[in-house]
């Protein structure tokens, strides 16, 4: 089994390519770090899959909270919505979909949903499942907060995801998307955010599915 395991920064990832480098393992697992957001992931990916198609896909990451989950929650990300591919007017967001240049259920989309059909591998990771969104510029504005609260059901948000999910889709390659909370999305103080803590729970919940993985391979 080929597994490309992919983050937008070394660090998210980082004690999970330690533990592999000491341990190795029956299935071979390629570390991708794509850089940070939308167009540098797209890309990285597009290129990997391309050259080298893997059996799983597998991103891992920290996220913001929309929601009272607590920083070092791992979730696994079930769908996920493209939250600022469209325009802001009268004070509420209009996607594609809504200014019909684009179709909602057209592929990859469902329901203007990027919507991960692999169940079996979400159940694998034991983790909850949770719908996420995906934006160009991280949300710190109450007001546009409150909108995504009441109006994308969304528990967290990243800059990657939406595009693991759309090539993903576009390429037929299985995949996953895991992400640990580090912070409740708002006004950027570091200071409540607990970064290590999220990467030490996310790479605890990754190593151990890597080792589910390679257990039934064998």
């Amino acid at each position: 089994m080929e597994i490309l395991l992919t983050a937008a920064t070394s660090f998210e990832i980082q004690p999970t390519i330690d533990y592999l480098n000491r341990n190795g393992g029956s299935v071979s697992v390629s570390p991708l770090i794509t850089g940070v957001g939308s167009l540098a992931t797209s890309y990285a990916l597009t290129r990997q899959i391309g050259s080298s198609r893997p059996a799983v896909v597998i991103q891992a990451g920290i996220a913001g909270c929309l929601t009272d989950k607590k920083a070092g929650e791992v979730l696994v990300v079930s769908e996920e919505v493209l939250a600022d591919l469209g325009v802001w007017e009268d004070e509420r967001f209009k996607s594609l979909f809504d200014m019909k240049l684009a179709d909602p259920n057209g592929f990859p989309f469902t329901n203007g949903r990027l919507v991960n059909p692999h169940t079996s591998l979400l159940a694998q990771t034991g983790l909850e499942r949770v719908r996420a969104m995906t934006v160009n510029e991280i949300t710190t504005d109450p007001q546009r907060i409150r909108w995504h609260q009441q109006n994308t059901s969304a528990v967290v948000e990243s800059m990657e995801g939406g595009p693991l999910h759309y090539v993903c889709l576009q390429t037929g390659v299985p995949f996953l998307q895991l992400r640990a909370v580090s912070n409740l999305i708002g006004v950027r103080d570091k200071t409540k955010w607990n970064i290590p803590f999220a990467i030490t729970r996310l790479n605890e919940q990754l190593i151990g599915l890597l080792k589910k993985l390679e257990k039934e391979r064998s």
